[in-house]
């Protein structure tokens, strides 16, 4: 299940929309055929291993990391692939979060006499796929909160400066980040203040355009910025209904697409804006921004996960916080739940949930 789950990372950026799936195909203690899934070249992975094994495969035992589909879309179930190839176990860590197909899969293959053992490797699966359990139940896209801080949470020495906190372990990280994301968001503070292009600089191949988009209420995003200048139909500005239609029109003339949604308290909304990111198929998008977007993002709680960089360094007096949301209450403050730490480098990265995808939604 292990080789299944390192598979199935494969094909990260590859399979959109799909979710990512690896599968391995073992006889006598040893794989006769493995595989991941690619969105262009259609087999799933269980019908690249299945091949792979050939008639090998009668009598085996299948190990992967989602309950294998059973409908027909762009190719034929792969549950009737895998009686037809004679498999004698199957070993799924988890069920299809899809609503209209959970659990049928499994129930097909065990009507036909395989052996079905759920459950191996479980949690790291449903990481793997956790912006594919939101998306397919809600059509609203998985938002993971992302921040370099200094150990008492600031992000920059002053307000519309530019602070490199983070070591170059943790940068590197957070190109993979963004290389596994389906969109990019930040707030105009942060374009105006760092200038950046906001791109997946890894090289590593996608099938789509990472989108990178910016809430910009007043519409103040320069024409002359390394955003616009670089935009190839894939920079998306988020604007109040309010917004100069001159500055629009310019814009979209250097090619950036401008989207205009509802007001709240005349800045842009964004509950609205991970809304047209779902319809667009955002499965995924990473939050990269500064002290004002960040405290709204958690206050629409629209956030599911957060990353959060720390740096061994303390700034003391001064400096901009993380997040300027506003509770009365600790008691009120968002709380994180599944909190794990790792080490990059110098700096620690905290990692936690606001929502379980699978209960929550």
């Amino acid at each position: 299940m292990a080789r299944a789950l390192e598979l199935a990372r494969k094909g990260t950026s590859l399979v959109h929309p799909n979710p990512r799936v690896g599968a391995v195909v073992v006889k006598g203690g040893r794989v006769i055929g493995q595989g991941f899934h690619v969105y262009d070249r259609l087999d799933h992975a269980e019908i690249v291993a299945l091949k792979q094994a050939g008639h090998k495969a009668r009598g085996a035992t299948l190990y992967v990391n989602l309950e294998p589909c059973c409908h027909a879309g762009r190719t034929g179930p792969c549950t009737k692939a895998i009686i037809a190839a004679g498999i004698k176990n199957v070993y799924a860590a988890m069920n299809d979060p899809n609503p209209a197909v959970s659990g049928r899969g499994i129930a097909q293959l065990r009507r036909a006499g395989i052996q079905v053992i759920l459950g191996e490797g479980e949690n790291d699966a449903r990481m793997l796929n956790e912006d594919f359990a939101k998306w397919i139940r809600t059509r609203l896209p998985f938002v993971t909160l992302k921040s370099a801080l200094t150990l008492d949470g600031k992000i920059a020495e002053r307000a519309g400066s530019s602070t490199r906190i983070s070591g170059a372990a943790s940068r590197e990280e957070v190109q993979r980040m963004r290389h596994a994301a389906d969109a990019l968001l930040a707030g105009i503070g942060t374009v105006l203040m760092d200038d950046p292009r906001l791109t997946d600089r890894t090289r590593e191949p996608r099938r789509r355009k990472l989108l990178r988009a910016v809430v910009d209420s007043q519409l103040r995003l320069p024409l002359q910025s390394k955003l616009v200048k670089s935009a190839q139909d894939d920079v998306l500005v988020f604007t109040t209904p309010a917004a100069d239609s001159r500055k629009e029109k310019a814009l979209n003339q250097a090619g950036v697409e401008v989207f205009r949604v509802r007001a709240n308290r005349g800045r842009v909304d964004l509950r609205e804006v991970v809304r047209e990111l779902g319809k667009r198929q955002m499965l995924s998008v990473l939050l990269e921004a500064g002290s004002e977007l960040n405290g709204a993002a958690l206050a629409a709680g629209i956030v599911d996960k957060v990353v959060l960089f720390y740096a061994p360094q303390v700034m003391g007096a001064g400096g901009v916080p993380f997040s300027r949301i506003s509770t009365a209450r600790l008691s009120d403050a968002p709380e994180l739940a599944n909190v794990t730490l790792r080490r990059y480098g110098p700096d620690i990265a905290v990692q936690g949930y606001f929502h379980d995808v699978y209960r929550n939604y």
